[in-house]
């Protein structure tokens, strides 16, 4: 098989969808491994690094596109990169296709086959190719949520962890996941005070066990989360349906109830967001303000630490991607659920049911367990 690593072209993306250890393992097995010149510069790692390794350089995406069966990648195509795509080809990546009905029908009209990341769930329920992302998303939201409640960047002008005499700041998780999680350990660092809410009841006495005494946990209801939105100075929002368009818990009515400065940094923006007045931004553009509520919305945050963000990613693509390769998609769904289950888009169809479910389109169950 023929694979492609293009470099990725969202606006300050710096992660690269392989190591040189991946094309040397590809190479090994016998594929041949097209990579485009200087795709890894922004995670560290040189052409030479890849060449060494025994990945074939080349100079142009489209030259990745064009001759490659399976294509690598981090983020999801971008429309100038929709007309490369062709029928048959697998694009394995992230792809957060119930956020973007235009990158939905994109892939549907080309005929490419999405195998997303963020839906292949494994033997016990997780999400592996998620959770190393949403570890670095949690933990990068704290402390950008820091850097924006300074009053120079429209905050409130809180230290998180406040001073002897005067009080730390109210941290609101709104969900107990990987993100949340990542993000209350961070928090409780800082030694602010910090509550995560979530549905689950058995994912809140996990982490009331696990958690330091500033963390508390609330079960999550509208009136519980208003209550938590008054007192709040930094909100996190970090709820997922895997697939789907993530809830939206805080309404543009609830900002008014909000304290001046207060800071909502949306996580789940990849999947459309859980606050209604959130819209995607970028790593040099990352804020805007609603009713004196700052908003960071950055749809790929671990993008801008990408050396670690590669590295993590990498670690726990790269068994998955050799499977496909070895087998061929269609022997490794039949072999492998997990692969099954990460296939949202195959021949014109879409494969994923919660995908089908947000746009109202026909879904096709062929690899359902």
């Amino acid at each position: 098989m023929i694979i492609g690593v293009p470099k990725e072209i969202k606006r300050d993306e710096y992660r690269v969808a392989m190591l040189p250890v991946g094309v040397e393992e590809l190479t090994r097995a016998g594929h041949q491994v097209l990579v485009q010149r200087t795709a890894g510069v922004g995670s560290g790692i040189l052409d030479e690094q890849y060449a060494r390794h025994g990945a074939t350089l080349v100079d142009r995406a489209e030259e990745v596109y064009g001759q490659a069966d399976m294509v690598f990648k981090v983020k999801e195509p971008l429309p100038d990169e929709w007309p490369l795509l062709r029928r048959g080809q697998i694009i394995f990546g992230y792809f957060h296709f119930a956020a973007d009905r235009q990158l939905t029908e994109a892939l549907l009209h080309s005929g490419a086959t999405a195998v997303a990341y963020e839906t292949l769930r494994d033997e016990r329920g997780h999400l592996p190719l998620l959770t190393p992302m949403s570890e670095v998303a949690g933990r990068m939201s704290i402390q950008e949520g820091a850097k924006y409640l300074e009053r120079p960047q429209m905050g409130r002008g809180i230290l998180l962890g406040g001073v002897p005499g005067v009080a730390p700041a109210h941290i609101t998780i709104l969900g107990g996941g990987v993100v949340g999680a990542n993000a209350a350990k961070v928090a409780a660092g800082f030694r602010a005070h910090i509550v995560v809410l979530d549905i689950n009841l058995d994912r809140l006495r996990y982490l009331d066990d696990v958690m330091p005494a500033n963390v508390d946990c609330l079960y999550s209801d509208r009136h519980t989360i208003r209550d938590e939105l008054r007192q709040a100075d930094l909100v996190i929002g970090s709820v997922l349906i895997p697939g789907a368009k993530a809830p939206q818990l805080i309404q543009r009515e609830d900002l008014k109830i909000m304290k001046p400065g207060a800071v909502i940094i949306d996580v789940a923006i990849d999947q459309g967001g859980c606050c209604a007045t959130s819209h995607p931004t970028t790593h040099s553009n990352p804020t805007f303000v609603v009713d004196d509520v700052v908003h960071y919305c950055v749809t790929n945050m671990p993008g801008a630490v990408g050396r670690t963000s590669t590295y993590a990613l990498c670690n726990v693509t790269l068994p998955w991607g050799m499977a496909i390769a070895n087998r061929g998609l269609l022997q490794a769904a039949r072999e492998l659920p997990p692969v099954a289950s990460a296939i949202n888009i195959f021949d014109g169809h879409v494969t994923n049911r919660a995908v089908a479910e947000s746009f109202g389109l026909p879904y096709d169950a062929r690899f359902e367990s």
